[in-house]
């Protein structure tokens, strides 16, 4: 009985030990910005699961700054970090810090953004290419096939930006009859997708839609465009709050919704399954939704 009860507790520690931390460690997420509600919502659904399971989660917000972005990875290392969780602020610049954890065997999983290079023993994000399309698509339909379009880019060099507008064009050049006649970064912020826009709509009297990297953008944009009293369709990305709110009042036609706490979330159980020695995909693709009225 006594080795009978013996093998029971062994068995729950080893079950244990397999979906919750060790008490030493620690995981850091290093995010490209927190002036964003999305990515407010990745840090929530990444702190959220890190405490369930046990982790102790460092949080550190690089302002998308790349200076800083790696500042803040060699901080999080010289704490004994054992995983590092990376948004980039750019996928080429991201590079160095990734390498810098690489120098220190530390494991780095990417969230949102991808990287050009460093070792990475994952990916977690949506399909931005198939995000995009989607929101070509939507905009085919609603316009008939023709149209003058806008593109509102987001951070050049980023792996979201990249996706998100080859696949929208990828969707607009198969139909044909549609032609964008400006594409122009605003880098993912809503003051610069107002300025960007003013300008645009000063230089296009003619415009069918708009379609914004992500949901700050696009609401920048709908402000612009309301002050004209024009006509023009707007597509944003990402589905937070905001986005949400704009597509049900009527003034934005649709969202792609990431699910930015669930990229979060499932980070953080990919950083426990690789802290386990457990294999994991080396791209995990967390699913998209078009939110419309």
């Amino acid at each position: 009985m006594k080795q009978y009860l013996t093998s029971i507790v062994a068995g729950i520690a080893l079950v244990t030990s397999s979906s919750m931390a060790r008490a030493e460690d620690s995981l850091a997420l290093v995010v490209s910005t927190l002036n964003n509600p999305f990515f407010v919502s990745l840090k929530d659904g990444a702190d959220a699961k890190a405490t369930e399971l046990g982790y102790k989660l460092i949080v550190l917000d690089s302002q998308n700054d790349p200076a800083k972005e790696l500042a803040n990875v060699e901080d999080a290392l010289s704490k004994g970090i054992s995983l590092l969780l990376i948004n980039p602020t750019d996928s080429d610049a991201v590079k160095s810090a990734i390498k810098a954890a690489n120098r220190k065997d530390v494991p780095v999983v990417t969230l949102d953004r991808g990287a050009t290079g460093g070792k990475v023993v994952s990916h977690v994000a949506s399909d931005n290419a198939l995000g995009g399309q989607m929101a070509g698509e939507l905009i085919v339909k609603e316009l008939g096939g023709s149209g003058k379009l806008i593109e509102l880019q987001g951070v050049p060099g980023t792996s979201a930006a990249r996706d998100r507008g080859e696949g929208f064009n990828k969707a607009v050049a198969a139909a044909g009859g549609l032609e964008v006649i400006a594409s122009q970064p605003a880098d993912f912020d809503r003051t610069k997708g107002l300025n960007v826009m003013e300008n645009i709509l000063q230089a296009h009297p003619e415009i069918s839609a708009v379609f914004a990297h992500n949901d700050e953008m696009a609401l920048g944009a709908i402000k612009a465009i309301q002050s004209t009293k024009r006509n023009i369709l707007v597509v944003g990305f990402d589905g937070t709050n905001d986005g949400v709110t704009a597509v049900n009042d009527g003034s934005m036609l649709a969202t792609v919704a990431q699910q930015a706490a669930l990229i979060g979330e499932i980070g953080v159980t990919t950083a426990a399954k690789v802290l386990n020695g457990e294999s994991v995909e080396a791209y995990t693709p967390v699913a998209l939704k078009l939110i419309t009225k």
